[in-house]
């Protein structure tokens, strides 16, 4: 079993990479009138970010996988913040943003269902099916959600400054302004928080396929 997760991380890890790469030698390719300026941009998108952490993610279990000794603890805390995070990726783009043009020249539609759907459901049966969880400890909740606490500062931040926002429900010229804004911020943490939860209870339940032979967490 822990030969097929390792083929399978590996196919997707790879997928991944090649939907990024792919999506980001596309758009320069249609054009952009400022590299510098668009690259920025362009790594600045949740989806973008999440994905990049999921493939590294991915090809470092497929690693541990491959070794005899037990996976380390910090891996399972990463590998369920990044899954807390793809999944909130894959609900959030097919519920509000699915059809919506978000600013990067154009899109690739294999690298978007890659990126938006695929990944996403990947990450989730990875989590629940895959052999080597530990159990999480609730006093680490917090730590799933520094990366969108840090992510959504950055972004508000720099929206005004440059005059750009990733996506459509976190610019203010919105109608309802930064009230409208609030609501979706609180939305989306709420559901992040939700997702954090979820993850961090499977972590603490038996493993459905191959129990994981690492020592639990506290």
């Amino acid at each position: 079993m822990r030969v097929l997760f390792v083929i399978l991380r590996i196919i997707a890890g790879g997928g991944i990479i090649a939907a990024i790469v792919g999506q980001l030698a596309f758009s320069l390719d249609y054009g952009v009138p400022n590299v510098p300026h668009f690259l920025v941009n362009f790594f600045s998108f949740f989806t973008i970010l999440s994905n990049a952490m999921a493939a590294i993610v991915l090809l470092a279990g497929a690693w541990f996988g491959l070794r005899p000794a037990s996976t380390p603890s910090w891996y399972t805390l990463v590998r369920g913040s990044v899954t807390t995070y793809m999944v909130t990726t894959g609900v959030v783009y097919n519920l509000l943003l699915r059809g919506i043009s978000l600013d990067q020249a154009t899109t690739l539609p294999w690298s978007n269902e890659v990126l938006h759907l695929f990944a996403p459901i990947y990450l989730l049966l990875d989590w629940l099916l895959a052999p080597g969880r530990e159990r999480i400890a609730w006093q680490r909740f917090a730590t799933i959600l520094a990366f969108p606490a840090a992510w959504l500062v950055y972004t508000l931040i720099r929206g005004p400054i440059v005059g750009w926002y990733p996506y459509p429900f976190l610019n203010p010229a919105q109608p309802g302004g930064y009230g409208a804004v609030l609501i979706y911020c609180v939305a989306i943490a709420g559901f992040i928080g939700v997702m954090g939860v979820g993850v961090v209870a499977v972590s603490r339940t038996r493993q459905l396929l191959v129990p994981s032979s690492s020592p639990a967490l506290p």
